[in-house]
């Protein structure tokens, strides 16, 4: 009885990572423009966090199978684990305040100057209460904090894997 089972490649799952991390992004953003869903400082943080683990993820799904793809996967990982955090900060103490003046979030946009360079992806435009809004009756940020745990998973993958077959 043949019990070998065939796997994805870590090769494509990472660039489907890369690829989901940037569509996620393009939907927040068709979101704001579209749907008026405008962004808290965590909402603005949590995008940052999805371009980079896309590059990230990208990058190693380009490099061969090897210490070079790992380390970049393994890069990824603590990205992966702030997205979860900004998520879930985002969830439990942020929507609860009428204001998100000031925060770890606001800090890392301004510091980054994002938000000047290109206001309609980066501006953060609501506080964090007014952002509080669900899909599917799942609030926006959980979906959000499941990507990111994907991602994770993922990229922990591509850290690890050693097949010459990845």
């Amino acid at each position: 009885m043949n019990t070998h089972v065939t796997s994805v490649p870590v090769r494509a799952l990472l660039a489907l990572l890369g690829m989901a991390c940037a569509l996620s992004v393009a939907f927040a953003l068709y979101a704001q423009h579209q749907w008026g869903m405008e962004p808290c400082p965590w909402c603005i943080l949590q995008r940052i966090l999805f371009i980079v683990v896309a590059v990230v993820a990208l990058a190693a799904a380009a490099l061969p199978a090897g210490w070079g793809r790992r380390l970049v996967s393994l890069l990824g990982v603590p990205l992966a684990v702030g997205g979860m955090a900004a998520a879930l900060w985002q969830h439990y103490v942020a929507a609860r305040s009428t204001s998100c003046a000031l925060t770890f979030a606001d800090k890392v946009i301004s510091g980054l100057g994002l938000d000047t360079r290109w206001p309609e992806a980066f501006e953060v435009r609501a506080s964090c209460a007014d952002a509080a809004v669900s899909i599917l009756g799942v609030p926006f940020e959980f979906w959000s904090l499941a990507l990111f745990a994907v991602a994770g998973l993922v990229l922990l993958t591509g850290a690890i894997a050693r097949s010459r077959r990845a």
